[in-house]
């Protein structure tokens, strides 16, 4: 196959990836508030419930979508679990150790907000965890 074509479908695939993210960061959040503020669900049970939301949409949109795999579900689904909880300690450490250097002392001041250093650090791990994880669920849940 040819490398141009080649990469640009991957191109494609991480771009759908980011995408699924968008929605289910909207997802998240929207479950957050509604079960929150509309249902008056305990803040950490909407907490709980938004992630859950999210974590299955990710996971149907990226099966079906993204990576349009054919494979078991519930083996996929486990192997995705897991891709989260370790992409998501990468991002964790990547956060922590930035806010524990001298970069957690940074602030910008941008229009009506300032933009800390744990700011910034949680930018750059979320960045972190969107590259592990879409490389994880290409190689390990999804792999072709």
């Amino acid at each position: 196959m040819n490398t141009t074509l080649s990469k640009r479908r991957e191109m494609l695939r991480f771009i759908k990836y980011c995408m699924v993210g968008g929605l289910n960061t909207m997802l998240t959040l929207g479950v957050i508030f509604v079960s929150k503020s509309v249902f008056d669900v305990n803040p950490y049970v909407s907490n709980v419930l938004g992630y859950t939301a999210g974590v299955i949409n990710s996971f149907l949109w990226n099966k079906k979508w993204v990576f349009r795999s054919h494979g078991g579900t519930y083996r996929e689904a486990l192997k995705f679990l897991i891709g989260f909880a370790v992409c998501y300690v990468l991002q964790f450490i990547t956060v922590w150790l930035l806010n524990q250097s001298s970069f957690g002392d940074i602030e910008i001041d941008i229009a009506v907000f300032t933009l800390s250093g744990y700011g910034i650090a949680t930018i750059i791990g979320n960045v972190v965890y969107t590259v592990a994880n879409f490389i994880y669920n290409r190689l390990v849940t999804f792999r072709a």
